[in-house]
């Protein structure tokens, strides 16, 4: 693609941003690598949803216009991920509503729980909390993102990640997906996690088709559900008390 081509293609993924609702305003940006060390980026203070070609501002890896624009002072969130992914060749940051929701009531979408999300992005964490467009934000980015194709950054929007844009642009459509299955089935009750059985069958799966699926944080507690986790609590609950999980307590002697 040309390099205009690849304007209008950030347009187009800005007006899907904007009509899915996972940006408002003038929320989010996108950035996707050019040849010879440069950036195609979204400018700052505008609606996604209604840009053109023209308003696309070309930078260089660290940021700096070359030519006319202003780039989003969050572009230091994308600068943060192509430092740390040489496999990277776009990256979207929104605030799919669900999602980041989910950060401000402290649950968690690491879990494993959809096979289709683990295949296709593998787990999703949450970063320790950043003031937006503060020097923090690359800091907490910086500390997850090399293994991971979609985080969600605490109390602030998601970050995907993909070698083309619409790659990463899916990612962030999915991961609002998840996040509202997610919301659903813990209104229905508590969710089911993959098993070990399950995840060792996915991999395989994946694997025939030449895909490989990371369930390494899914043999500790985030993907054990709800019920277990509820039941490890009340059980070292017991301990600490000095207890046996299956018998009860001496009575007191009364007295005479």
């Amino acid at each position: 693609m040309t390099e205009r081509e690849l304007k209008k293609l950030v347009c187009e993924i800005g007006r899907r941003l904007y009509g899915r609702g996972l940006i408002a305003g003038a929320d989010g940006n996108i950035s996707l690598k050019l040849p010879r060390d440069r950036l195609l980026t979204t400018p700052s203070g505008c609606s996604k949803g209604f840009m053109k070609p023209e308003d696309i501002v070309v930078t260089d890896m660290e940021g700096n216009p070359l030519g006319g624009g202003k780039p989003s002072s969050e572009l230091r969130l994308h600068l943060a991920v192509y430092r740390k992914r040489d496999d990277a060749g776009a990256v979207v940051h929104a605030h799919p509503p669900t999602a980041v929701a989910m950060t401000f009531a402290g649950v968690t979408l690491e879990e494993c729980i959809m096979p289709e999300v683990l295949v296709y992005m593998g787990t999703v964490p949450t970063t320790r909390y950043a003031t937006p467009s503060s020097p923090e934000g690359p800091e907490v980015i910086e500390e997850i993102i090399e293994k991971h194709d979609a985080v969600l950054l605490d109390r602030h929007g998601a970050v995907t990640v993909g070698p083309d844009l619409m790659t990463a642009w899916e990612r962030m459509e999915k991961l609002e997906h998840f996040a509202e299955v997610v919301l659903k089935a813990r209104q229905m009750g508590a969710v089911r996690t993959l098993s070990a059985d399950e995840l060792r069958r996915l991999q395989e799966n994946a694997a025939a088709m030449g895909l490989e699926v990371d369930t390494s944080v899914c043999n500790g507690d985030s993907c054990r559900s709800d019920i277990e986790r509820i039941a490890a609590a009340v059980a070292d609950g017991i301990r600490e008390a000095g207890l046996s999980a299956g018998a009860a307590p001496a009575p007191e002697s009364q007295p005479q």
